[in-house]
């Protein structure tokens, strides 16, 4: 059968887009698997509230102490509301202890001795949400580590939920390693592996700490998390490498 001279010239172009829509290679072979080193503790911290900053205390790559004040704002609006609530709370307890006075000599009912302590009770309520309006002029640290990216500087004002800082802890890595779905049954938790950065090559020993609860449809793959045994210094959080599984009998 002789094939059409036409359509052995069209023949290259129909295999180049055939491999074009053809899926992904996998994102494993055999006993290897590709990772990245993440951190447990990251995160982009926000404003809580508006107002116009201050202060940022540390640039990009300086470490922090968890509760160290990463973010100082101008407090100055809500320290005087804070005052004028404090102020009316004081001035709601004299009245109410002047009321109880005055009722233990039935000069006055109980109704004004219940709404002296309804006075009371929101001048005190009032008071403690300007204090966690002043306490909120302050952005702490949730946990020791690193910033990565400022996203805002001094002297500018912001909104609620602007992200301000993105900060991690490197001293708190962790695997995240995508692994053929095929091999659930061979990967347990505790079970050794070997992890080799590529930024590095210095192979590090590993435990499998858990797996994923899913496994993705698309790719047939699951998520691996891992435990690094004893991390040297130098690992980043987002380098990226290779896992190696032992041979499974």
């Amino acid at each position: 059968m002789k094939i059409p001279f036409l359509f052995l010239l069209l023949l290259p172009g129909l295999l180049h887009a055939q491999d074009e829509l053809l899926p992904l290679s996998p994102v494993s072979t055999g006993n290897e698997a590709r990772g990245v080193i993440r951190s447990a503790h990251q995160a982009v911290l926000s404003a809580e509230q508006a107002g116009r900053i201050t202060d940022i205390g540390h640039a990009e790559g300086e470490a922090f102490e968890q509760g160290e004040v990463l973010v100082r704002f101008d407090c100055g609006a809500y320290r005087a509301q804070l005052d004028a609530a404090n102020a009316a709370a004081r001035a709601a307890t004299e009245e109410l202890n002047h009321n109880r006075q005055l009722a233990e000599l039935n000069s006055v009912g109980r109704y004004a001795v219940s709404l002296a302590q309804a006075r009371l009770a929101q001048a005190q309520a009032e008071a403690r949400v300007f204090q966690v309006h002043v306490e909120r002029c302050q952005l702490k640290a949730p946990f020791s580590g690193q910033v990565v990216s400022r996203k805002v500087q001094p002297f500018e004002s912001v909104t609620a939920g602007t992200p301000l800082l993105d900060i991690v802890d490197n001293k708190a890595l962790e695997l995240h390693i995508l692994v053929p779905s095929r091999r659930l049954n061979q990967l347990a938790p505790g079970q050794p592996f070997t992890f080799i950065p590529d930024e590095t090559g210095s192979p590090l020993e590993a435990r499998i700490s858990r797996l994923g609860a899913r496994i993705d449809e698309g790719s047939q793959t699951l998520l691996l998390i891992g435990a690094i045994s004893d991390a040297p210094d130098g690992l980043l959080a987002g380098m990226s490498g290779t896992a190696r599984f032992a041979d499974q009998p």
